[in-house]
């Protein structure tokens, strides 16, 4: 793996200090990160050009292209028809996911207006966690002034861990802004 600041942080700090707190005794017992899903959905009233622009900005934050997120069946009260395209995601690994992550917690998540943390209760019980993101352009890869319309991404972080307060120490040892409240 190249040399990644967050995942050398992982491998010199976090993971000796988990050892120390949780007394494992096998490495493949450690907690660690494995994906980073990105998901942006829309209106399906939303014209064509909106798709493309969320698409575009997607990629441009991740680096990687979107995968289409089709209807898997027709539903009249939403004007929803089925194969109609509602939304895209990403799937990071390895170093472009430690990547991504240390460009979200030090750059982007403090761009938030008035962050004063994420909640610490958005885990899953399985030791996965998701965070919603209001607008896209947090991230300084995207030109706030040729942004058309905001729109608003949810970030999943899978790790291995087997309980949410393994994966939150996990994540907090990462250096995740968590907010005071437990």
């Amino acid at each position: 793996m190249k040399s990644n600041r967050l995942y050398q942080k992982y491998v010199d700090t976090v993971r000796p200090s988990l050892v120390e707190t949780w007394k494992y005794e096998n490495v493949h017992q450690i907690p660690q990160l494995q994906k980073v899903v990105i998901r942006m959905g829309w209106n399906t009233s939303t014209e064509k050009g909106a798709v493309d622009d969320a698409i575009k900005e997607l990629m441009t934050i991740t680096g990687r292209k979107p995968v289409a997120d089709r209807a898997r069946k027709s539903v009249a009260n939403f004007k929803l028809r089925k194969g109609q395209q509602i939304g895209c995601h990403v799937t990071l690994r390895r170093e472009v996911m430690f990547e991504f992550l240390d460009r979200l917690i030090s750059t982007a998540l403090p761009r938030i207006r008035d962050f004063r943390g994420i909640s610490p209760k958005a885990f899953d019980g399985r030791g996965n966690y998701s965070i919603g993101v209001d607008q896209q352009v947090i991230f300084p890869e995207i030109d706030a002034d040729k942004v058309k319309r905001n729109q608003g991404m949810d970030i999943t972080i899978v790790t291995s861990a087997k309980t949410d307060a393994e994966a939150l120490d996990l994540l907090k040892k990462l250096g995740m802004p968590f907010t005071g409240k437990q």
